[in-house]
């Protein structure tokens, strides 16, 4: 082979790996590894999967039913949700909890469960979908689990009677799986 061949036939074995990767089953998520409680039931596909990054809202409040008592209470969320590749995907915001899609799609949904997923992270969450708003990436979407889990959780100090009213923004990740019926 002669050197000028060389640059020709590696371009050309690239095109071949490149064309069979892209014949490759796309991965589909496994619940194996999450609590049952939220766990999407039988009959669901997984429709979309997006990582979110951003961050969640807490303001210092009393207690539910416990005068003179003060806690961190989640105000909403602030994220921007991105595909497996990295490419923009949407937003997710609130209140109420509202994920959109790109194409202007949007779903915002009840929550079903939560299970611990770590110190310092915000609980699993496996929401039940309420009617999309638009037609785009979030038509038909039944389920959303929340998984992968960085950061999120409320300060565990800091909120007391003085300093009631106060916000904290705290950063977090997070998966988020969007399911349609099968």
């Amino acid at each position: 082979m002669t050197p000028s061949r060389l640059p020709l036939l590696l371009a050309a074995a690239s095109t071949v790996l490149l064309g069979a990767c892209s014949t490759m089953p796309a991965s589909t998520y496994s619940q194996a590894s999450l609590p049952a409680p939220v766990q999407v039931p039988a009959g669901y596909q997984v429709a979309m999967e997006t990582v979110a990054t951003g961050e969640l809202t807490y303001e210092c409040r009393d207690k539910a039913a416990m005068p003179g008592t003060t806690e961190w209470a989640f105000v909403g969320p602030k994220a921007t949700l991105a595909d497996r590749a990295g490419k923009p995907a949407g937003t997710y915001y609130g209140p109420p909890a509202t994920w959109e899609a790109k194409d202007g799609s949007k779903v915002s949904g009840t929550q079903v469960a939560v299970a611990p997923s770590g110190p310092g992270n915000i609980p699993y969450q496996l929401v039940k979908a309420n009617p999309v708003m638009g037609s785009g990436a979030m038509q038909g979407v039944s389920y959303i689990q929340r998984v992968a889990l960085k950061g999120g959780a409320a300060p565990a100090t800091g909120c007391t009677a003085e300093t009631k009213g106060q916000r904290t923004v705290v950063p977090y990740q997070g998966d988020y799986i969007f399911w349609k019926a099968s």
